[in-house]
C-alpha cells in the first residue's frame, strides 16, 4: 500500500538529499564542508577525516555527469527493480565523486559523460517491507 502523500514516508537514509515534497524545488544531495581542509564530503560526516575539525552541512547541488555505471541483473536487494544500475557520478564545482543508484527507467540511456539530474522515488522497501525515498540521478531531458 502507498503512502498518503510524500510526507508520510521516510527517506532511505535521512540526511543525504532533501526530502520531499517537490514540486517547488528539486531534491539537492546534501553533504558536508570542512573549512580547515576546503574540501567538500558525502555524505557529511560529523568531523573532517582529514584534520578532525568540525564540518558544516552544505548543499551538493542536484546535477552531474555520469563517470562510469554498470547494470546488474541478478536479484537486486530491498526490493529494487531488475535490473538495476549504479554508478559514480561526479558533481560541479565540489571536486566529489559519488556512488549512486541511477534511473531504472533510463538504463537504455545512460552513457559514461551524460549529464544527469537528481531525482527521489518510491524504489524498494527498507528491508522490512516499508516503501522509502529513494535519490538517484537520471539522464536530462533534453540529453536523450
Amino acid at each position: 500500500m502507498e503512502p498518503e502523500t510524500s510526507a508520510d514516508l521516510p527517506p532511505m537514509l535521512p540526511g543525504i538529499f532533501t526530502p520531499p515534497p517537490y514540486d517547488r524545488n528539486p531534491p539537492r544531495l546534501l553533504g558536508g564542508y570542512c573549512p580547515g581542509c576546503r574540501k567538500y564530503l558525502f555524505p557529511a560526516p560529523r568531523y573532517c577525516p582529514a584534520c578532525l575539525e568540525p564540518t558544516e552541512k552544505t548543499n551538493l547541488g542536484s546535477e552531474g555527469t555520469l563517470y562510469s555505471f554498470t547494470v546488474v541483473r541478478t536479484k537486486p536487494p530491498l526490493g529494487l527493480p531488475q535490473p538495476y544500475s549504479v554508478g559514480y557520478v561526479d558533481l560541479p564545482g565540489s571536486g566529489l565523486r559519488v556512488f549512486s543508484l541511477l534511473d531504472p527507467e533510463a538504463i537504455d540511456r545512460l552513457r559514461i559523460g551524460r549529464p544527469l539530474r537528481l531525482a527521489a522515488g518510491f524504489l524498494g522497501h527498507d528491508g522490512r517491507g516499508s516503501s522509502r525515498w529513494r535519490p538517484y540521478f537520471t539522464p536530462l531531458k533534453n540529453q536523450l
